[in-house]
């Protein structure tokens, strides 16, 4: 799950860089500008994680609806709800809710409530290639990570050159492991329930209540 939400934090996120190729931060910038203006966001998307080495294919879909600091997320038969203060986490195969408060302070948990405001200045960057997909022109900026520690090698952003949207992020990790993530579809400013990120508890009688704190 963490991984998924640092995948999906990536690919639309407001990403400020300095020092690096001119056209790829004009590009960017223009990204994160297009993000900025819209209500909400609603996203569908296609998730493969792949490492023949270790004979590993694994595909899902999900969806994510954000407004603001708020989200709810559907991603491998769990949602995930943020209503500005309390996460949860609904699991119906394990008659679940987890509920705790979002964390700052963890660095590693790159939340859908932090990709319009995530900043990441870790990387150099640079144009890559043009590919045409079923028509849209869809410009690669590649991006690698200045820390040598670091798990991946690099990351190919995707950017529609017309609509200035995410059309699809492939990370490259140390270990072989190609993850990619594939927006289906990218609605804006769509009309939303007052309710949508609102947990009503009721509803969850038989599950198992978890609150950790």
């Amino acid at each position: 799950m963490k991984k998924i939400l640092l995948v999906l934090a990536l690919i639309i996120s407001s990403i400020t860089f300095a020092q690096n190729d001119a056209k790829a931060k004009t590009l960017l910038n223009e990204v994160s500008t297009k993000v900025k203006s819209y209500q909400n966001i609603a996203i569908d998307f296609k998730y493969v994680l792949d490492n023949a080495s270790e004979n590993i294919k694994q595909e899902t879909r999900g969806d994510v609806i954000m407004h603001g600091d708020k989200y709810k997320l559907n991603i491998l038969g769990v949602t995930r709800i943020f209503d500005g203060k309390k996460l949860y986490t609904i699991s119906p195969e394990d008659e679940e809710v987890t509920i705790s408060s979002d964390n700052d302070e963890d660095e590693n948990t790159i939340t859908p409530s932090k990709m319009l405001s995530f900043y990441e200045n870790g990387f150099t960057y640079k144009m890559d290639i043009v590919q045409n997909v079923k028509g849209r022109k869809i410009q690669y900026v590649k991006l690698t990570p200045m820390d040598s520690n670091a798990s991946m090698k690099y990351v190919l952003l995707g950017i529609d050159a017309e609509t200035k949207h995410i059309y699809n992020l492939i990370e490259i990790g140390k270990n072989g492991t190609k993850t990619t993530l594939t927006v289906n579809s990218f609605k804006t400013n769509e009309p939303i329930s007052k309710t949508l990120f609102t947990f009503d508890e009721s509803k969850y009688n038989d599950y198992f209540i978890n609150k950790l704190d």
